[in-house]
């Protein structure tokens, strides 16, 4: 794996985003793109065949599982997972580089990814998106179109699971309705800038 960065006061933040399926996190996760302009979003590699309208390199790095293996082996990806079956990780390179050049770091990323980044980079800020009910994502999920009903199900198992990780993150946000969501997260960025760091660079609570 790269090596990891020395923080510095230049240093780029990490932000890391974490949702059950349907929550609407990558929605989120452009609009914050198009408010903030020195955030750099991180996009994942992964094995899972693209959906409809998908751009390789845009919305996932997509690639075979022989070639996401070798990338293990090589200590290429800062965290990696299997997820619903198929493969996803996290460039170090990427993250380090930007980070290290001052600019900000956007992580949409699953639990296990966001509990393996924790260890590596503890002064990232973490934030987790809520969906209002169990009822609400299961419509979500239903209305999105792209899955089964036994991957729904499948999907929904997984979401409480996920959504029992939520206190190890440092905010929820529960998207109830987008604009107010997204402010929120506008909000819980600008503070984060604000707030002085300790002396092992993590930034002050």
């Amino acid at each position: 794996m790269a090596g990891e960065i020395h923080q510095t006061p230049e240093t780029g933040r990490l932000f890391i985003v974490s949702a059950p399926s349907g929550a609407g996190k990558s929605t989120l996760c452009r609009l914050l793109m198009a408010r903030m302009p020195n955030l750099r979003y991180s996009v994942s590699t992964t094995t899972r065949p693209p959906r409809e309208g998908e751009v390789n390199g845009q919305d996932y790095f997509f690639t075979d599982t022989k070639r996401f293996k070798a990338g293990i082996e090589a200590r290429e990806w800062a965290e990696w997972a299997e997820v619903h079956g198929h493969y996803y990780g996290t460039s170090a390179d990427f993250i380090n580089g930007e980070r290290a050049a001052g600019r900000d770091v956007l992580l949409d990323i699953d639990v296990q990814g966001a509990a393996q980044l924790r260890i590596m980079y503890p002064e990232a800020i973490t934030i987790f998106i809520m969906p209002p009910s169990m009822d609400i994502l299961r419509e979500r999920l239903m209305r999105r179109g792209t899955d089964t009903p036994e991957v729904i199900e499948r999907r929904m198992v997984n979401a409480r699971q996920e959504i029992e990780q939520r206190g190890t993150y440092q905010y929820t946000v529960v998207n109830d309705r987008l604009e107010a969501a997204l402010a929120e997260l506008v909000q819980i960025m600008e503070a984060s800038a604000e707030k002085p760091k300790t002396k092992d660079g993590s930034r002050a609570p």
